[in-house]
């Protein structure tokens, strides 16, 4: 099992900034991809921003240029520098990685999710 735990969420107004942080933990042997996605209410889950264990990073139309993510290989973190906030960014957003880890006894891929962290962006 691999567990992921989120930080950083909350309420700040339009154009402020905001930087969510994701701890892996667990019996990992590698982190091949880790990211964060959000759901709005109403809205299915979509994809922020991912990043490779290269450090190749991808993000969504909406983010790209206000948006950074960035990760620590040797502490297992992803980290989300989230700028130019605007109220349509207003979401849950959840850290997501997959890679092989070690599971009874034997190695196997997952696909792990964090709880989610609120971010609200209002005047």
């Amino acid at each position: 099992q691999v567990q992921l735990v989120e930080s950083g969420g909350g309420l700040v107004q339009p154009g402020e900034s905001l930087r969510l942080s994701c701890a892996a933990s667990g019996s990992i042997v590698s982190i091949l991809l880790m990211g964060w996605y959000r759901q709005a209410p109403g809205k299915q889950r979509e994809l922020v921003a991912t990043i490779t264990n290269g450090g190749s990073a991808n993000y969504a139309d909406p983010v790209q240029g206000r948006f950074a993510i960035s990760r620590d290989n040797v502490q297992n973190t992803v980290s989300l520098q989230m700028n130019a906030l605007k109220p349509e960014d207003t979401a849950v957003y959840y850290c997501n990685a997959w890679g092989i880890a070690t599971m009874a006894g034997s190695t196997k891929p997952y696909d792990s999710w964090g709880q989610g962290t609120q971010v609200t962006v209002s005047s």
